[in-house]
């Protein structure tokens, strides 16, 4: 089942982001804060949040296991301006194809899914804010649709409490491309999840891309 395509954002405000502006994203991503202090400046916020992607499955490993490109967490999207307006000093982006909107409206918002928290004074990114479909605490996948779950089983925690997505939903993420780094994240995780939770990727896998690779290592 593909991913449901967004709306198109309307282009005024858009930055168009050059050959050389892509490429300098990595040195502009080099400084982004770690799980440990996103939580920090998230602390007593009441809405769900997690760290997603690789952090979440080094989070769930408890260590970390390779470097990471940026810090990526996920809230929902229309509890989004409960957050926005926590990092004094910094500005978010919209961000699009190849292009950003520093100064997003909420139509921006609404057509797009990822948020970058920039540092205005030295121009680099902090974290990458994913605005997630939901159903009051009912979460919902980006990638599909049909699964929708509630938060409590979406979420877990570490021992001093940074919340992260749970390992088969981040895998089921991961499927859709299997670029190199997500092949290998899939390849060092697999013999840490229990029996329940490989299962659950099996099943989560085989409803969204029947025809995966993965499901014969399931």
């Amino acid at each position: 089942m593909s991913e449901p395509r967004e709306s198109e954002p309307p282009p005024e405000g858009r930055t168009d982001l050059s050959p050389a502006d892509i490429e300098a994203l990595d040195d502009r991503w080099a400084r982004a804060w770690s799980p440990a202090e996103i939580a920090r400046r998230l602390t007593g916020v009441e809405v769900p949040w997690y760290v997603a992607a690789g952090w979440a499955l080094d989070l769930f490993r408890g260590r970390q296991t390779r470097r990471h490109g940026d810090l990526e967490i996920a809230v929902p999207a229309a509890e989004f301006d409960q957050i926005s307006g926590l990092f004094p000093g910094y500005v978010f982006e919209g961000v699009g194809q190849d292009c950003l909107w520093p100064d997003p409206t909420p139509e921006v918002l609404a057509a797009t899914h990822q948020t970058w928290l920039r540092d205005p004074a030295s121009g680099d990114y902090v974290v990458d804010v994913f605005r997630e479909p939901h159903e009051g605490s009912t979460w919902i996948c980006r990638h599909d649709r049909t699964i929708r779950l509630p938060y409590a089983e979406v979420i877990c925690h570490t021992s001093d409490g940074i919340p992260y997505l749970t390992p088969e939903l981040v895998l089921l993420f991961k499927a859709k491309h299997a670029r190199p780094k997500d092949q290998a994240d899939f390849d060092s995780v697999l013999p840490e999840l229990s029996p329940a939770q490989r299962a659950r990727l099996a099943e989560l896998i085989g409803h969204t891309y029947p025809d995966h690779a993965w499901l014969a290592r399931l």
